[in-house]
């Protein structure tokens, strides 16, 4: 019997189209860097060098920390974000556990509603929002890049599908020890599930950490805004974008990003297929 000495042709197109699509991806990122340590003169040349004639980082990062209160805002973020996941857990656990482990009425309808609610952008309750907000008093406040963001119908369902891999008898097991319904939860459920709350956790992270549409809207007040909200203190109509420090204070906040996604990428990964065995 021959042993195959090429790979076979289908594993080269899949290999060619990965390849592709992650320059695809990479591209902006590369040359984000690569602005960030270039002189303005450098930067809207026709031809296209990663490193420049010119190293500017040194500059660029500079104004990036000094010009804007980049520190504040990235202090922002965390505050932000963390609060916005610990509420999300608190709220989706619970729910998701009802769905997956509870008989009562209505359960599959409800479950039908997280489904209908996850192809819902959250664009389209933003006026409602504003309203709601303005009517409670909690604009220009952390309540409200907070509050809007607690019932996450991802959550629910990721939580409830990777709660339905555990074998029923571990609740009857626990129920007998005594635990309550909310004990479950938190002692037996939610340990046993940590890669998909590691993998939401991401997911929540990055999405809020990046998100402008809604904190555009909600604050205005510069002590609040969040990174990408502050970073557009570098645009500036009247004597221009200031590139340089622009593409230096993304790549700063996006850093933090990257460092926990390829730190917890195993986690990540375990946690979005385990879910989707069920």
């Amino acid at each position: 019997m021959m042993t195959r000495i090429f790979p076979a042709p289908a594993a080269i197109l899949r290999h060619a189209a990965l390849l592709v699509t992650a320059a695809l991806i990479l591209a902006p990122f590369v040359w984000m860097v690569s602005l960030s340590i270039k002189p303005p003169g450098e930067i809207f040349r026709a031809s296209f060098s990663f490193w420049p004639e010119q190293f500017y980082g040194i500059e660029n990062y500079t104004k990036a920390i000094t010009q804007a209160p980049l520190p504040r805002y990235m202090l922002n973020g965390v505050i932000v974000c963390a609060s916005i996941l610990a509420l999300q857990i608190a709220v989706c656990a619970p729910a998701a556990y009802a769905l997956a482990k509870l008989e009562f009425a209505g359960r599959d309808l409800l479950f039908a509603l997280v489904l209908i609610a996850l192809l819902l952008p959250h664009e389209v309750l933003a006026l409602p929002l504003f309203i709601f907000g303005a009517k409670i008093g909690i604009l220009n406040t952390y309540a409200a890049l907070i509050f809007p963001y607690v019932v996450s119908p991802f959550g629910i369902f990721l939580f409830r599908q990777f709660f339905k891999t555990i074998p029923d008898d571990v609740v009857h097991a626990a129920r007998l020890d005594g635990y309550s319904e909310i004990g479950i939860v938190w002692k037996i459920m939610i340990p046993m599930a940590l890669p998909a709350a590691i993998a939401f956790g991401i997911f929540s992270v990055v999405s809020h950490w990046n998100s402008l549409f809604w904190p555009l809207i909600a604050v205005s007040d510069a002590n609040l805004m969040p990174p990408p909200l502050g970073i557009l203190t570098f645009r500036n109509e009247e004597v221009g974008i200031d590139f340089g420090p622009l593409m230096a204070a993304t790549v700063i906040v996006i850093f933090p990003l990257t460092l926990v996604f390829l730190t917890a990428q195993r986690w990540f990964i375990g946690g979005l297929t385990t879910g989707a065995i069920k």
